[in-house]
Parts: C-alpha cells; structure tokens; sequence
C-alpha cells in the first residue's frame, strides 16, 4: 500500500497500499462519531433542504461520502472478532463483533448501545508508487470480497513525528528503495486482498494515521502472518509507534 503525504491534506480517489505507508488506520472514539452523527447525512441536507441545488453538485456530495468507511467494533456485526492484539502502543477494548459501514450518513448506524469503538478512515489517490509500481499492482491484487475470503484482518497504525517530520521524497525512500514495502506485498498478491483508508484526510484529530482491512481465505492466513512479519522487519517499521492488530472471521447469515 502507499500512504498519504502530510503535505497534500485534501486529495481524493483510489486507494493501493498494503500497511498504511506502513499499515493504513484510523481509530476514532465514541464522542467523535457521536460529533459527526449529530450533523444531518450530506447526501440528504443536499437534496431536501436545498431544492434549487445543481445536481451536479448533489452528486459530488455523494461521491465523497461514499469514499468514508466506518468499522465499529461492538455486539454486532457482519464480523466475528477473533483477536485484538496490541503489537505496540494502546490496545483497544475487546468486541464481539465488527460492522463495516459507508458513507457519512452510516455513522448514524454506528452510535448503538452496544458500540465499544468506531474506526473510520477515507480512501484516498495513490501514494508513494511509480507507474510501473501500479501497473503490476492492478495487474496482480484481487477484490475485497470473495466468496472465499472468510478471513479478515483489520490493523491500524500510527507513524512517529520524527516520519512525518520528513519530505515527500524521504519517506518514498525509506518506504520502498530501502524497506521494500510495495515488492513485500506483492509477493502475497492475489491472495490477501486490501483496502488502505487514510485519517490524516479527516478533519478531526485522529490517534491513528492509517486503517487497512485485508481479506482472505482461511489457508492463506499463514501467508499473510508471514507478510506482516516481513514488513514489521523494516526500517521503515521503527517510525510506527501504535500498531493494533485485530482479527476477523466471516459470520454466516442463518
């Protein structure tokens, strides 16, 4: 996965990379989502309370929410928690289950009584990859969702100020010509499937920079352990200093 530079706050569209410039997450607590359930769904203030509004603008509104998703850890869920890990820094409370939802009015839907924690990031262009970088990417990666993608991985990371501290071009260096963290994932394609989310394009301060949710078969989990023990090797690792690594499996509708 490529990550979000600091520099350009407010970009759109796409998403590869496979740990948020590193790992991709976003954790966002009760009180914020309640802040952002307390404001009418964009999509309907638009179109209901301003009639003469140029569609065209409607649509755009649209368009944005749909690139926010929110995964909200509680008693319910389309996602059975197996394991929250802290791999380093503050865990998260435990959960039974995970709800993933998208688009700004679905925050409503996050705020039940029984919601512990609520993660929320956007999907954002492509960072920190060339164009031969991506080509293969496209090439090779798989959709999220696949009938045999019962297995799920959901890790948010947030990246040291000493990281952040560096230009565009450093961290493209330390990301891929001496970690290897594009060549890392590739070599897993396609069987972990992914979905880089970025928090830093959010407008509230948020305790993680990046959300990554992975997908795959029960027999390819081994593999993706191995990618993550891989990446975390790095160099570019020593600038993450709160990492959690939470464990999902596919619940069967009865």
């Amino acid at each position: 996965m490529t990550e979000r530079p600091q520099d350009s706050e407010n970009t759109n569209s796409s998403r590869r990379s496979f740990l948020g410039g590193g790992v991709a997450g976003l954790v966002v607590g009760l009180q914020t989502s309640a802040s952002v359930a307390a404001s009418p769904p964009e999509g309907k203030s638009a179109t209901t309370n301003i009639s003469g509004v140029d569609q065209s603008k409607v649509e755009v509104v649209h368009a944005v929410n749909s690139r926010l998703f929110s995964f909200c850890g509680g008693l319910a869920g389309d996602w059975m928690v197996t394991s929250i890990r802290a791999i380093c820094g503050e865990t998260l409370p435990d959960a039974e289950r995970v709800q993933i939802h998208q688009g700004v009015s679905a925050a409503h839907e996050a705020l039940s009584s029984g919601t512990k924690w609520c993660l929320r990031g956007v999907t954002s262009n492509d960072r920190y990859v060339t164009r031969p970088e991506k080509e293969l990417l496209l090439a090779k990666q798989a959709p999220l969702g696949r009938a045999t993608a019962t297995h799920a991985a959901l890790i948010p990371i947030r990246k040291s100020a000493p990281w952040w501290a560096m230009t565009q071009d450093e961290r493209r260096a330390m990301f891929e010509e001496e970690s290897h963290h594009i060549k890392i994932g590739m070599d897993y394609l396609p069987a972990i499937a992914r979905r880089l989310h970025h928090c830093r394009d959010l407008e509230s301060k948020e305790p993680f920079d990046f959300l990554t949710f992975f997908d795959f078969a029960p027999s390819d989990e081994p593999l993706f352990d191995r990618m993550l023990e891989r990446l975390r090797s790095t160099r570019e690792w020593s600038f993450v200093d709160r990492e959690v690594d939470i464990r999902l499996k596919k619940v069967t509708p009865t």
